[in-house]
């Protein structure tokens, strides 16, 4: 069992876990004071998490949280390997027009994938002729740039039409099936050092998919397979988590980005 770099770095998984693990649903208010944020003056990490959870379907919570900290319009985190998401990303692959419309008016930086979903065709076309291809980059989550324009429903119908056209807009990663039955091979305990969270949990999500989480995070994130014993995590195309396989089980794993950040061994 090794470890090829401090914990404090692992593929920024660190994200004040505390933070998350108290995770709370809190008036804007209580974000002021410094004292309860030790990574002041940066803003409170659980808040953040908390206006990119919300930009995902509350609308009046969003406007609470920017009225009070208007920067937050703008906040972004990574959910772990690299799937970084910001408000407004969270608002556009999920068709929130009127969260969308808020943040980008309180400063949100638009983006080709919120010009899809709110059906701003100029805009997506602009994006494709000042850097060809850009319509095959994908969102938070992996998600495709055609999946944006379809969550915008009868506005962004023109916008969806085009992209279709263009035939390469809702390219996603090849994925091989993994047969529910396989998961057992993987699914247990990794330890990367002696501390307590020094681990990763893979589990079973029913028949859908496996699932990576390191204790004390807020939220699991789903592996998609890609053969070989080879997966990465959404929204974290270049990351690779691999196993070694010994009679039918897991017996290691790594974690790749390009190279091996980690390597773990199964206690349980």
């Amino acid at each position: 069992m090794t470890s090829h770099m401090p914990r404090r770095n692992f593929l920024g998984l660190a994200v004040a876990g505390a933070a998350g693990s108290h995770f709370r649903l809190a008036p804007a208010s209580v974000w002021t004071a410094p004292l309860e944020n030790p990574s002041f003056p940066r803003q409170d990490a659980a808040m953040v998490q908390e206006m990119v959870r919300v930009a995902h379907s509350d609308l009046a919570r969003v406007k609470q949280l920017v009225d009070a900290h208007p920067a937050l319009a703008k906040a972004s985190m990574d959910w772990g390997y690299g799937d970084w998401e910001d408000a407004l990303g969270a608002a556009s692959h999920t068709g929130r027009v009127e969260i969308a419309e808020l943040l980008i008016s309180r400063g949100a930086r638009p983006t080709i994938f919120s010009a899809a979903m709110l059906g701003q065709l100029d805009v997506v076309k602009a994006f494709v002729a000042a850097a060809p291809g850009c319509q095959r980059i994908l969102g938070p989550h992996s998600i495709t740039l055609l999946s944006h324009a379809k969550a915008g429903g009868e506005r962004a119908q023109t916008t969806r039409a085009w992209l279709e056209q263009l035939g390469d807009a809702d390219i996603a990663p090849k994925l091989v099936p993994l047969d529910p039955a396989m998961h057992s091979t993987y699914a247990g305990t990794y330890t990367f050092g002696s501390a307590a969270d020094e681990k990763l949990d893979i589990t079973a999500e029913g028949a859908a998919a496996l699932t990576i989480m390191r204790p004390g995070l807020s939220s699991a994130r789903n592996l998609r397979h890609l053969g070989n014993h080879e997966f990465f995590p959404v929204g974290a195309e270049a990351v690779r988590v691999r196993f070694t396989v010994v009679n039918g089980r897991a017996t290691s794993m790594a974690v790749l980005d390009p190279d091996v950040i980690v390597t773990g061994t199964r206690v349980g």
